[in-house]
C-alpha cells in the first residue's frame, strides 16, 4: 500500500515474495554483506523459515545499537512484524543508558525496497478508513520512531532504498550511502500518493521544488546526486560503508548523549514552529542540559584544558 507492489491488499494473499521493480533495478549493484567484524552477520535460510530475530538482526557494540535488516532475497522489504521489531528496538535504545547511538543498515544488494504487509493481522473486507488507519499504525509509526529516538540514528544505505525504505533513511539523523545506492520515490509509479512521512520529510530536507520533482517523476536518484542535494551526508565506496558507520557511531557514542538528544529534538521541532517558540525551546533545553553530568564535565574539561570524558549521563 505505501511504497511498492508488496503493499497492495492483494499482496497479502501471495504465498511467495514477489520481486519489486526496485529489486530488479538493483541487481547490478554489488552485494555488501556484513563483514566478519560486524556485531551481527547475515543469516542464509529462506525468509519463510527464518525467525523474526534472524530477519531483524540486533547487537550492541561499544554503546552502539546495530539494527540490521536481513531479508536480502526480498530486498529487505519490511513485513508487519519486522517493522514492529525495528520500532521496539528504537524505543529500547532510547530507554537504555548504555546505548548512546544507533545504526540502521541492511544485508544484500538493497537497503529496503518498501513495506510488505503480508504477515500482518488478518484483513477482512476493506471499509472506509482502513487505508488511513493502516498507514498511521504502520509506516508513519516507523518513521516517527526514528525521528523520536533519543539517541542519534545513522542510516548506512548499501543499495536501493525505495518508498518507505527511502523515508526510513531520510528520517535518520545522518545518512551514509555506498556508491551503488539509489533512492526512489516509487509511489507515483504505482499511482499512489507518497506516504510514510515522505511529503513531510523531503520538503524539509531539500525544499518543495526538489521534493516535488522526486515525487512527481519517481526517478531513481543516485547516491552522488542525493549527496549533492542534501539527502545524504557522505557517499563512500561499498567496502568502506560499515567502517565509516562504525567510526561515526562510535564517535557519537562517546559524546554528551543527553545534549545530543536535546539538540536533535530542537532541530526537528524548529522546522514546524516560529522563531519565538524555537528560541524558548532552546533556552529550556539548555536549562535542562545544564543539570547533566556530561555538561558539568564539558565545562570542567574546558577550564582544566583537557579532553572531556562523557558518560552519557
Amino acid at each position: 500500500m505505501s511504497d511498492s507492489p508488496r503493499e497492495s491488499p492483494e499482496s497479502r494473499e501471495s504465498p511467495e515474495p514477489r520481486e519489486s521493480a526496485e529489486s530488479a533495478e538493483s541487481r547490478a549493484a554489488p552485494a555488501s554483506p556484513a563483514s566478519p567484524a560486524s556485531p551481527a552477520s547475515p543469516a542464509s535460510p529462506a525468509s519463510a523459515e527464518k525467525s523474526l530475530d534472524s530477519l531483524i538482526l540486533h547487537a550492541t557494540d561499544n554503546a552502539v545499537s546495530w539494527i540490521t535488516l536481513n531479508r536480502p532475497e526480498a530486498m529487505n522489504a519490511l513485513t508487519w512484524d519486522q517493522r514492529e521489531r525495528v520500532i521496539a528496538l528504537l524505543a529500547e535504545a532510547s530507554a537504555d543508558p548504555d546505548v548512546r547511538a544507533v545504526v540502521i543498515r541492511a544485508t544484500g544488494r538493497g537497503f529496503c525496497a518498501g513495506a510488505d504487509l503480508r504477515g500482518g493481522p488478518p484483513a477482512g473486507e476493506r471499509v472506509p478508513g482502513d487505508v488511513a488507519r493502516t498507514i498511521r499504525r504502520g509506516a508513519q509509526r516507523l518513521i516517527a520512531a526514528v525521528l523520536d529516538c533519543e539517541k542519534p540514528v545513522i542510516a548506512a544505505v548499501n543499495g536501493t532504498a525505495a518508498g518507505i525504505g527511502a523515508h526510513l533513511a531520510f528520517a535518520c539523523d545522518l545518512v551514509l550511502a555506498a556508491e551503488p545506492a539509489k533512492f526512489i520515490e516509487v509511489f507515483v509509479r504505482r499511482g499512489l500518493v507518497p506516504d510514510g512521512g515522505g511529503a513531510y520529510l523531503l520538503p524539509r530536507l531539500i525544499g518543495p521544488q526538489r521534493a516535488k520533482e522526486l515525487m512527481f517523476f519517481g526517478d531513481a536518484l543516485t547516491a552522488v546526486d542525493a549527496e549533492r542535494i542534501g539527502l545524504v551526508n557522505r557517499v563512500v565506496p561499498p567496502d568502506e560503508l560499515e567502517k565509516t558507520a562504525r567510526e561515526w557511531s562510535e564517535r557519537l557514542a562517546t559524546g554528551p548523549t543527553r545534549a545530543l538528544a536535546l539538540t536533535k529534538q530542537l532541530v526537528n521541532a524548529s522546522l514546524d514552529t516560529d522563531r519565538a517558540t524555537a528560541f524558548a525551546a532552546e533556552a529550556a533545553a539548555q536549562e535542562i542540559n545544564m543539570t547533566t553530568a556530561d555538561a558539568n564535565e564539558g565545562v570542567a574539561s574546558f577550564v582544566e584544558r583537557r579532553s572531556p570524558r562523557y558518560k552519557g549521563r
